[in-house]
């Protein structure tokens, strides 16, 4: 299905991927197409441009709706460098909610990604996948972190929640491919019962706004949000979080996967000088695993050094 100027991703053909994987302009855009051209799984999604005319937004919005037989859809916002300010996006919103939400980013001068809806209370498993290299040509690392069921990306790259489990591979040469050997994984693990009810309190916190944007302003009481989120959770039969799972064997059979998902990440990088790239993925629960996008460090906002493992 073909929507002129705005294609949905799914309906891209591999030149058509390439061409936008190489515009940097929209770069979460750009970085889900080359992730779908790497052969790597991605929501279907289209992106509507600040420069769009008045008539876009509401087809992206039909056609994708139409494509994926959803009732919601996610909205997130890209174009370049952030601010501090910027949208977060992630919620699945019913359609007649995204046209308001997405007209303000268009209007702001960002584009408008799309997305098939997702259930943010619901993830199976969230990681962070990190390369990082002193210069090219140098050997560098490779580090994972990782949360279980109930928790998501967020909670990794924005959340400042410390993962569950992490691993870590030194020596990494991302110009040439050498397999790891279960010898080089360093893993650490940090699920104590105090370290998981600090876990689970942040993730609580972190979701009331995430609630109130889903749900309406008063689905939530102002006097101890933690709590509050709680009572919603579960009210709404999400009790993931609650569930005592230990994703380490997970972790460790699905680190090699990563590793490769990661060389071919930062072999195919436009930015051949890049010192940290980062991408991130979540089992979306019904044996569902998808992409979200790459980021370079380079083009990220007020990137702190930030150890991750």
């Amino acid at each position: 299905m073909r929507l002129g100027r705005h294609p949905l991703l799914h309906s891209l053909d591999r030149d058509q991927l390439a061409a936008a994987a190489a515009d940097q302009r929209w770069p979460k855009w750009s970085t889900m197409c080359q992730l779908r051209l790497l052969g790597n799984p991605v929501l279907n999604a289209v992106c509507v441009t600040p420069d769009a005319d008045a008539t876009a937004l509401p087809a992206a919005v039909e056609a994708l709706a139409a494509a994926t037989g959803a009732t919601k859809l996610m909205v997130r916002s890209d174009g370049g460098v952030e601010t501090r300010a910027y949208y977060r996006g992630g919620n699945s919103l019913p359609i007649d909610q995204i046209e308001p939400h997405a007209a303000d980013l268009l209007a702001a001068g960002r584009a408008v990604i799309l997305l098939e809806p997702t259930n943010r209370f619901t993830n199976q498993l969230s990681a962070l996948l990190r390369m990082d290299r002193p210069a090219p040509g140098k050997p560098g690392t490779f580090a994972v972190e990782v949360l279980g069921a109930g928790y998501d990306v967020g909670d990794l790259t924005r959340g400042g929640i410390r993962p569950q489990v992490s691993v870590s591979i030194a020596g990494v040469t991302w110009h040439h491919y050498d397999e790891p050997w279960w010898a080089d994984l360093h893993v650490t693990r940090d699920l104590s019962p105090k370290a998981e009810h600090a876990r689970r309190q942040a993730r609580l916190a972190r979701l009331a706004p995430h609630i109130r944007t889903i749900a309406g302003p008063g689905s939530l009481s102002d006097s101890d949000e933690a709590s509050a989120a709680a009572e919603w959770l579960r009210t709404q039969g999400h009790v993931d979080l609650w569930r005592d799972s230990d994703p380490t064997q997970r972790v460790i059979r699905s680190v090699r996967e990563w590793f490769e998902v990661a060389f071919l990440i930062a072999l195919h990088h436009p930015n051949r000088n890049w010192r940290c790239l980062a991408t991130s993925l979540s089992d979306l629960g019904a044996r569902r695993t998808v992409y979200w996008d790459v980021v370079d460090a380079a083009r990220k906002y007020a990137t702190p050094d930030r150890r991750i493992v």
